[in-house]
């Protein structure tokens, strides 16, 4: 049995019941290092295998090799593991293998970042990633152009790291070339964790240094305002 198991954006208040429950009954976990971390509490007895950052083929294939010795294993991603997750790939490596697979669901960042930002996705909006590790600059581009004609709000995952301090700033240029509205912003770093913060700003006035790889940048749309000390996208029902 092989389980892919989002644990939500890291306190264990975030998680659902289906995920504990699956952690506590697998024989086998494996995952990032710094997400095994985030479950320490909820390892008892488990066989536990961990490995770094870009080594995500390598943590899949392994968990698949394991599961195919008949142990129930749980591959462990943060938020949704089907949101950037590992869900997709542990898919992809499978193919048409007839092995029995269980996808549980969690708080993706977006939503814990939203619910402390106030509710910013109350209408139509869209994830992009800022790394281009996978996915070729011009390709982000064309997603957050296409995003702004559109008048989504949008939720920038992997906005800023050492290794790429300027994505960031080139989306917001990207946003100011296609449109001429100020368009509210909210950054939410370690949403749910310790150290958590809300900053709030515009395409036009924003600090980039507040931001890092454990933040999530939410860029309204056309309407999204600040509401008492809030950023709110209106839904439209007291129009």
């Amino acid at each position: 049995m092989l389980r892919i198991i989002g644990i939500g954006p890291g306190s264990k208040e975030h998680m659902t019941y289906r995920a504990a429950e699956a952690i506590a009954s697998s024989q086998v976990i494996v995952g990032y290092k710094t997400y095994i971390d985030l479950i320490k509490d909820l390892i008892t007895d488990q066989e536990v295998v961990q490995n770094g950052m870009k080594r995500e083929v390598e943590r899949c294939e392994k968990a698949i090799e394991i599961a195919r010795t008949g142990k129930s294993v749980a591959v462990i991603s943060s938020g949704d593991a089907g949101v950037y997750g590992m869900a997709g790939l542990v898919l992809e490596l499978l193919g048409d293998e007839d092995m029995a697979v269980e996808i549980i669901p969690g708080v993706t960042a977006s939503s814990a970042a939203a619910s402390i930002a106030g509710a910013p996705l109350m209408h139509d909006y869209c994830h992009i990633s800022l790394s281009d590790l996978l996915t070729p600059l011009d390709k982000i581009e064309k997603r957050v152009r296409a995003a702004i004609q559109g008048d989504f709000v949008i939720c920038f995952y992997n906005p800023r790291s050492k290794g790429r301090p300027d994505h960031l700033k080139q989306a917001f240029k990207w946003i100011k070339e296609e449109t001429e509205v100020d368009l509210n912003v909210a950054v939410v770093k370690d949403a749910s964790r310790e150290g958590q913060k809300c900053l709030y700003g515009s395409v036009n006035h924003f600090d980039f240094e507040s931001v890092d790889m454990t933040s999530l940048v939410i860029v309204g749309n056309e309407t999204t305002r600040m509401i008492n000390g809030k950023l709110v996208t209106p839904r439209g029902y007291l129009l």
